[in-house]
């Protein structure tokens, strides 16, 4: 829900700039119709954010003491953003139609969608601080924040945060490819007046899309060679590396028995010295496999876990360094292609309405509509990869850091019973299915209502206003 929210709401505070500076009444159906699927989206978004706050204080309790200190800033500041400019600009937004001046209202329009990008810096700062801690000091066995911008600079934040907008871009393009690709199919055959609106929307959609992925490629790369300094572990599962090479092979498909955690069991098709490539823009850098790694990662962080009852059956047991590698290994491979796709759905959808074109096959529509869920499963693949090819930490050491600003997730998790977990992920899980459910009825209700459903049209031509001076 939230890449949604933040790609369309810059898309549509665009639709509304183009109205306000042409005139043209198809922007403003635009604005209107897809303004409308961003608030029903923005409104079941805001209500899943509440239960983090609870898996803060719940699940993770031991993992807020130990990164209160400097996550308390960074977590302020988005709450500030977004609690306050996202809400109040966003409710000008929606009641300032017939009551603000046209730039006055398109103004609002862009401080929400702006702040609703600054309220995810703030985020992926803080989460960039777990990949990469920097800008603390170890003051009574605790992280305390000494510089909040080292926190906001963090060099693995400045690539996360343009990689996870266009990630969240790529979802906004296909939520407007698959639903005006349907538009205009189902009245291919008649006289739309809305047609125009549809027409836009596909070409608009399927441009960022293209220039959304070519970001994702370019940003990806940058974060692979932070991975390769920072996070060499995630690296080498994420290609399922037994062993070191110089130079070293990108692994494009693996065969064999990818369940199994033993990267022995794993064979893959390689392209020879790419890797090495992405790690380090030449084709000679050596990378260390996963192996290796393992006896560097006992050597300085240790073999066994403390001999601590809080952490329970793992106590004194041997530290497993090893990422789940079928999950990091995938996960990888998943982000990419589904992006690859949607990004290639948006270049057919740009082909095939070329010269005021209308697509009149019934592949291309099913395609464009099933194409909405692949930058949703890209994103989710990517989150999943990213945060679990840094097991076992919750909070990865910084190589060149402070020592001891690190900490293993065993030792991040509350002391609850598996009873407690359960009793509040069903309770957690159903309620949020009931809003999910609620979600897919509106969006689906006006997706088929079209612009008519949100603009309803005049009586006669001598009974209201027209559509730009009843806006206003």
């Amino acid at each position: 829900m939230v890449p949604l929210t933040i790609g369309l709401s810059v898309l549509v505070a665009g639709m509304q700039t183009a109205w306000v500076r042409t005139g043209e009444q198809r922007y403003y159906q635009m604005t209107k119709f897809w303004g409308k699927l961003l608030l029903v989206n923005f409104a079941m978004g805001v209500v899943t954010g509440i239960v983090q706050e609870f898996q803060f204080g719940m699940n993770w309790n031991a993992y807020s003491r130990f990164v209160g200190d400097v996550f308390g800033a960074p977590l302020a500041m988005e709450g500030l953003v977004a609690f306050f400019v996202e809400s109040t600009f966003l409710g000008l937004w929606i009641f300032g139609w017939d009551r603000l001046p046209k730039k006055v209202h398109l103004a609002c329009a862009w401080a929400f969608s702006l702040a609703t990008i600054a309220s995810a810096y703030f985020i992926l700062a803080a989460n960039s601080w777990m990949q990469h801690p920097v800008g603390a000091e170890i003051v009574d066995g605790r992280p305390t924040l000494n510089s909040i911008w080292a926190v906001l600079t963090n060099n693995t934040a400045l690539a996360a945060i343009p990689h996870t907008i266009a990630g969240a871009f790529s979802v906004a393009a296909a939520f407007l490819v698959g639903i005006a690709a349907w538009h205009l199919w189902r009245k291919r055959k008649t006289d739309d007046e809305h047609r125009a609106v549809w027409r836009s929307s596909i070409r608009l959609g399927g441009w960022t899309g293209i220039v959304a992925f070519a970001v994702l490629a370019i940003t990806g790369d940058f974060q692979g060679k932070l991975m390769f300094e920072q996070q060499p572990m995630k690296m080498a599962s994420a290609e399922a590396l037994c062993h070191t090479e110089q130079p070293a092979s990108f692994s494009i498909i693996a065969i064999g028995d990818v369940t199994s955690e033993n990267c022995e069991d794993v064979k893959t098709f390689n392209v020879p010295a790419l890797l090495s490539f992405l790690a380090h823009n030449d084709f000679s850098t050596e990378v260390k496999g996963v192996e290796d790694l393992v006896t560097e990662y006992q050597a300085r962080y240790g073999t066994n876990y403390p001999d601590d009852p809080q952490l329970g059956e793992l106590a004194g047991k041997p530290i497993d360094y090893v990422p789940n590698l079928p999950v990091t290994y995938w996960g990888f491979r998943i982000m990419i292609g589904f992006g690859a796709i949607s990004a290639g759905t948006g270049l057919l959808a740009l082909w095939l309405t070329r010269k005021n074109r209308i697509p009149d096959t019934k592949w291309f529509p099913r395609l464009a509509l099933l194409s909405i869920a692949t930058p949703f499963i890209g994103n989710s693949a990517g989150w999943i990869f990213t945060e679990m090819g840094r097991q076992p930490f919750v909070v990865v050491p910084n190589p060149s850091g402070v020592d001891g600003v690190w900490m293993f997730t065993a030792q991040a998790v509350s002391r609850i019973s598996t009873g407690e977990v359960w009793t509040s992920l069903i309770a957690l899980t159903s309620l949020y299915a009931v809003l999910g459910v609620v979600e897919v009825f509106l969006i689906r209700k006006y997706v088929r209502g079209g612009i008519d459903g949100v603009i309803p049209p005049e009586k006669t031509d001598n009974e209201g206003k027209d559509e730009l001076a009843f806006a206003y």
